[in-house]
């Protein structure tokens, strides 16, 4: 292992993730792009692994993540229209923030108020991604939306649901043994919540240097 990888990177091989999308840590490692001066969280991109396969890597309380039953449709929440995402199986994003001071919001009203801003909504990717690398960002209370990606409808608009990451209260068909796991969800795209807020990031970068800051 080369030693002068950032910590981001050592940290998805230590937990297996290569493995996950059929690589050896040196094939996965070459995929990586230069770090934006060591500030940034590394996206597994859904072309490389998809979400669902990503999301049982996630801990908290010594409790593996995992996604909702009713949420077998994942991989079909792609990109909102007005997203540029890099197609590139690894790439960054830079000041990465949880959105609490939108909590009991709706993402109706949270997604003009972060392009308001000129910041990014994560998608669910780059939110499980986040929380692979710095798992104390999901607290209980404290958890988000990634609103960044929703499911468009065959007949045109979007699924009602938007994907959210938190913290399981081990209740329903959770099930009692997961109570204090990290849950992929979703939430109604009109509600409100007082412990979500809404997760965004100030720059993607690709390999190569674009970034979405310099358009498209």
């Amino acid at each position: 292992m080369p030693a002068d990888l950032p910590a981001a990177v050592i940290h998805l091989l230590d937990l297996g993730v290569p493995a996950l999308g059929g690589l050896s840590e040196a094939e996965f490692t070459d995929l990586v792009p230069p770090d934006p001066d060591g500030d940034g969280v590394l996206v597994v991109s859904p072309s490389l692994i998809p979400a669902a396969d990503l999301a049982p890597l996630l801990r908290h309380a010594d409790k593996p993540g995992f996604v909702v039953e009713d949420m077998t449709d994942l991989a079909e929440f792609v990109p909102i229209e007005g997203e540029v995402v890099p197609h590139a199986p690894l790439y960054w994003i830079t000041d990465v923030e949880r959105g609490d001071a939108m909590a009991n919001w709706s993402p109706a009203e949270a997604l003009p108020a972060i392009r308001e801003r000129g910041r990014l909504p994560l998608t669910v990717s780059e939110g499980i991604s986040w929380l692979l690398q710095e798992p104390e960002q999901l607290e209980r209370g404290r958890c988000f939306m990634t609103i960044g990606s929703r499911k468009p409808k065959a007949r045109g608009g979007l699924d009602s649901r938007t994907p959210a990451l938190w913290i399981s209260n081990g209740t329903g068909r959770d099930g009692s043994t997961r109570k204090g796991a990290p849950k992929v969800g979703w939430c109604w795209a009109k509600n409100r919540h007082t412990w979500l807020g809404f997760a965004s990031a100030g720059d993607r970068i690709r390999p190569g240097g674009w970034k979405n800051s310099d358009g498209p």
